[in-house]
This record gives C-alpha cells, structure tokens and sequence, in this order.
C-alpha cells in the first residue's frame, strides 16, 4: 500500500470514528435533558453493550480473557472509568463542544504524568506545546467560570486529567504486551460495576420506550467509534490519524449550535483552536529540531 493511500484510509476510519464519537454525546446530551440520567447510569449503559461486543467478538476468536497483568488492568479501567464518569457529567453540563474539548486535554496531562512520574526527559519544544495547552485551557474554562459553570468545567478538566493517567497506564500495557481489546474489554467490564455503584448511590431510573432509543444508540456509536478509531491507527498514518481524532471538538461545536442551540463564546472557540493546535503540535518533531542535534552530534565527533 502506498503512503497516500494509507494516509487516504486512516483517514476515512478516523473521520468514522469522530461522527460516531459526536453521535454518543449528542445522545448522552438528550438523555440526560429529557429523560434525567445521570453520567452513573449512562456509563454504565455504554459499558455494557461494549462488553458485550468485545466480548463476543474475542469468544468466537477464541481468544484468552485471562492476564498476568490483572493488578494494572484494574488501575487503569477504575481511573479510566473515573474519567469518563467526569466527562460525562461535563457534557451533560457544558455547551457540547467545552464539555468535549475538555477530553482532549488528556494529551497535555499524558505528557505531565510522564515527566513527574515516569521521569521521561522533555524537550524545550515539547515543552512549549505544553504551556500552550494549558493556556488553552484557560481560555476555554474562562466563560464558564464567569457563567457560573465553575463546578462542571472543574469536573471536566479532572475527567481530562484521570484519561491523561489512563492512557499512561494503557501505554505501559501495551509495552508489556497486552493486546487492545483486552484493554478495552477490562474498562468495560471495571466500568459496569463501578458506574453502577455510582448509579445506585446517584438513583437508578426506570427504563422507558422513550429513552431505549438513546442508551442503545450511546452504546452503539461509542462501540463503532472505538472500533474505527482502532482500525484507523492500524492501518493509517499515525500522525494524520492523532490530527484527525480532533474533528470531533469541530463536529461537536457545529451539532451543538445546530441541534442544541450552544451558544459559543469567541473565548471558547479560541481556546479550543488553542488545545486542538497544542495536541497536533506535540506530535511534530520540527525538522530543525533533528538539525540541532544532528549539529551538535557533528561538532562533538
């Protein structure tokens, strides 16, 4: 296959992946408007049909459900479970595209988690996109706080900050050879039993004909969503695969003043150009980078 058409089919599948992504918020938004669910019950709903999937799906590959590594599965499906609790709730709360920005600051806490706690070294550059990000995030949390928003947008940067701690751990999993769908079939499976925790502290409600419509088709689109976005790096170009991944914040913002009636601050676009730029920038490595080092190599030889 050649590099374009690689390009050209990553790029299908992640554009897949991200009207999907925007389908499961735009129904978390409904469903807790019309019917009250609260974040407990929709999780735990989105997690079962997810288990259920990949569950199957590994069953007639016959495929090991067992791990040595059962201890990190565990950390990293209760904190991934936290996160998405949390920007649930931000959703539920915020304009639709804040609540899901909010989600793409993982990338900025990721490499913050992997500097403090995996010691990993930094560079200036990198460094750089960081403070970027997080003026990003300034900017974006600003309007809500002046709305009053202040609890929810908190909320929802925690949720950012927890899937940053996940993914750290969904890395070390990966180094240590545990396959994805193993990953992901742990969350969901954690994330049934500890949304549904939350739900019975929180108050179950009965379901109804009126809101099947929504579970389903939460569970459905984040389900088809995580599958495509999978393939997508599989297949696609990983760099133009990660940029893509943040058409949902676009698609997020165009559905929510289109279907919901968001009404988005100029601060608020501008903070979300600021986060989407920071995340595709932290994975350029700059040509004159590589040139530095390469000069600094020459003149120690």
């Amino acid at each position: 296959m050649t590099e374009s058409n690689k390009d050209l089919l990553g790029s299908a599948w992640i554009i897949v992946a991200a009207v999907g992504f925007t389908i499961m918020n735009l129904c978390i938004k409904a469903a807790s408007q019309e019917f009250g669910l609260n974040s407990g019950e929709l999780v735990f709903w989105r997690m079962s049909f997810a288990a259920l999937v990949l569950g199957l799906m590994a069953k007639m590959r016959g495929e090991k459900f067992g791990s040595p590594h059962w201890k990190l599965h565990l950390n990293r499906s209760v904190v991934g479970t936290l996160a998405m609790l949390c920007l649930f709730y931000a959703v539920m709360h915020l304009p639709l595209a804040t609540g899901v920005t909010l989600g793409y600051t993982s990338s900025i806490f990721l490499a913050v988690f992997s500097l403090l706690v995996l010691k990993e070294h930094i560079a200036l550059y990198t460094q750089a996109v960081l403070v970027l990000g997080f003026i990003g995030v300034v900017v974006l949390l600003n309007p809500s706080f002046e709305r009053g928003q202040v609890f929810p947008a908190l909320i929802g940067l925690a949720g950012g900050a927890m899937s940053g701690w996940a993914y750290m751990q969904v890395r070390e999993l990966s180094l240590l050879g545990e396959p994805g769908w193993r990953v992901v079939f742990f969350l969901s499976v954690t994330g049934m039993a500890v949304s549904a925790v939350w739900a019975s502290l929180s108050g179950w409600h009965a379901l109804s004909w009126g809101s099947a419509p929504y579970l389903l088709g939460i569970g459905v689109s984040a389900t088809v969503a995580q599958l495509c976005m999978t393939h997508a790096y599989k297949v696609g170009n990983k760099f133009t695969v990660a940029s893509l991944s943040y058409l949902t914040v676009v698609f997020a913002a165009l559905s929510g003043m289109w279907l919901l009636g968001d009404k988005i601050t100029w601060q608020e676009v501008l903070g979300m150009i600021i986060i989407v730029a920071s995340g595709v920038l932290s994975g350029i490595k700059p040509v004159w980078i590589k040139r530095l080092f390469s000069n600094k190599t020459r003149s120690k030889t």
